[in-house]
């Protein structure tokens, strides 16, 4: 059965829905949001296969990433693959948003798919996709290449690891509750032959 939580800060409001692979108790799909000042960091992790190890190893590289998350993106995917090397790997998708400039900067490591979703108010409603280069973290690590975009307040951000059929693209309302938009992303687009999550991020700009 997927879970389901939702929460919010200054910065950020989301929700989240994941399920493990069928027949596994443990999950190798983890998501981490730590909202500092001045923004925020979003991880999506997903480690290699199923079960405890894969578990254990997402939860390693969440530990690591959220030490110190402000700092620029290489530098958390080099810390945490360095953290890794010697369990298994994970492949990840990690943004932070400078709420000062406006900006969000992000980056994927292998297939867990990222897209924005413009809010539409003052400008065209368009989306955006994360493009993402392959390897693995605590394996065969590329060079990252952070890519950077504006955001508003009301853009949405969605990210699902490859436990989720990429079709769900199509099925994203940013008008919905974020909680109940990564429940239903999850129940109708979830492969069920791996974990599977789905986090969905509303971003709402600096504090007033």
């Amino acid at each position: 059965m997927a879970s389901r939580t939702v929460t919010g800060g200054p910065t950020l409001e989301w929700g989240v829905a994941t399920v493990p692979m069928a027949g596994e108790l443990s999950n190798g799909d983890l998501h981490l949001i730590v909202e500092f000042p001045g923004g925020a960091m979003v991880a999506v992790i997903d480690a290699l296969g199923h079960g405890p190890e894969a578990a254990h190893a997402a939860a390693l590289a969440a530990v690591t990433l959220a030490l110190r998350p402000a700092d620029p993106l290489p530098e958390l995917i080099r810390r945490a693959h360095q953290a890794l090397i010697g369990a298994r790997g994970v492949v990840l998708s990690l943004a932070t948003f400078d709420t000062r400039a406006g900006l969000m900067t992000w980056a994927g490591i292998g297939n867990v798919e990222g897209m924005l979703f413009r809010n539409g108010r003052h400008r065209p409603s368009t989306r955006s996709g994360l493009v993402t280069i392959g390897g693995i973290v605590g394996g065969e690590l590329p060079e990252t290449r952070p890519q950077q975009l504006p955001v508003e307040r009301g853009d949405t951000v969605v990210f699902a690891t490859d436990g989720v059929r990429r079709d769900f693209i199509d099925h994203v309302d940013p008008e919905r509750p974020p909680d109940e938009m990564a429940r239903e992303l999850l129940v109708r687009h979830a492969k069920g032959s791996d974990d599977a999550l789905v986090l969905v991020i509303h971003y709402r700009g600096a504090a007033p």
